[in-house]
């Protein structure tokens, strides 16, 4: 009753997320539509940042940022490594919107014309990186705005975190398939560079490579007496020791925090892919539990 303006569309059946945008987009009015997710916070002035974008005609998407705040002491819990993380990939949202377009927004915040909106599948895990894709695919150009973001605790502990990676994985092989189209380079040749070096080759080979580069290296430091391949096997072992030291150690130093994250990402792509490959990976979402902040938006 206070909120007039806000509709509840509530469904009893659980069918996922995808379903649940499909009928909202389905009663909206405007000609753009804003996505967010219901546990992040946005800053007040993020609507009108990501508004000034659809005055060029060509722009069909807005992608936010998404921070993830700092919470007390971070040992033992994923938040600075999440933090980190999320950092890289706006710097890599940022040199793809300036090279052409943003190859998948995150869902904490973005935003999209309308008329760009095709209906998704309900098995649809990433919706949000589908949905601008599919738009980019249709000729426009998905824009990376820093001053509209997204802000979110980090998870609760590594355990929450790691359903969250491999959830977002698995789906991430099932978008490949249903982007088959941008493969073929030829049809969309920045986007499909973009899509294929930043998204793919990360998904699909990146961590696989790193396992056989750690067993090659290996068997050539027995078949080989170049110091060259020792120093490189010793480096490797270093770099996953201290990622080890990090997860087990419980220690807070940022330098052991960054190998840590790293590999713990790739190993939830390799689990997430194992999850594809068995079509475990339900299209509903699991709560996954956040840690507590108390910081208001802005």
């Amino acid at each position: 009753a206070d909120f007039p303006q806000v509709i509840l569309m509530h469904a009893s059946q659980r069918r996922g997320k995808s379903a649940a945008v499909n009928r909202a987009v389905a009663a909206a009015k405007g000609e753009v539509l804003v996505f967010s997710d219901a546990n992040t916070m946005l800053n007040k002035d993020a609507v009108r940042y990501i508004a000034i974008h659809y005055t060029d005609e060509r722009v069909g998407g807005v992608a936010g940022e998404k921070k993830v705040i700092a919470v007390g002491s971070d040992a033992g819990k994923p938040g600075e490594g999440e933090g980190l993380y999320w950092k890289y990939e706006s710097l890599l949202k940022k040199i793809d919107s300036d090279c052409y377009s943003v190859v998948g927004a995150a869902g904490e915040l973005f935003s999209l014309r309308k008329e760009l909106y095709s209906t998704l599948p309900e098995n649809t895990i990433l919706d949000d990186f589908v949905l601008s894709l599919r738009a980019a695919q249709q000729g426009y150009r998905i824009v990376y705005e820093p001053c509209a973001y997204a802000m979110e605790a980090p998870s609760f502990s590594y355990g929450d975190e790691q359903k969250r990676k491999i959830r977002i994985a698995a789906g991430g092989f099932q978008s490949i398939i249903m982007l088959k189209g941008l493969l073929l380079f030829w049809r969309h040749p920045r986007l499909s560079f973009l899509y294929i070096s930043h998204r793919v080759l990360r998904w699909a080979v990146s961590p696989f490579c790193l396992i056989l580069a750690f067993v090659s290296n290996l068997a050539l430091c027995f078949l080989s007496d170049s110091l060259l391949f020792e120093v490189s096997f010793g480096l490797q072992v270093a770099f996953y020791g201290m990622a080890l030291i990090a997860r087990y150690g419980r220690t807070n130093n940022k330098l052991f925090k960054i190998p840590y994250y790293f590999t713990f990402m790739n190993v939830s792509v390799i689990l997430g892919f194992l999850r594809f490959l068995g079509g475990k990976q339900s299209a509903v979402w699991e709560k996954a539990r956040r840690a507590e902040t108390g910081v208001a938006a802005e």
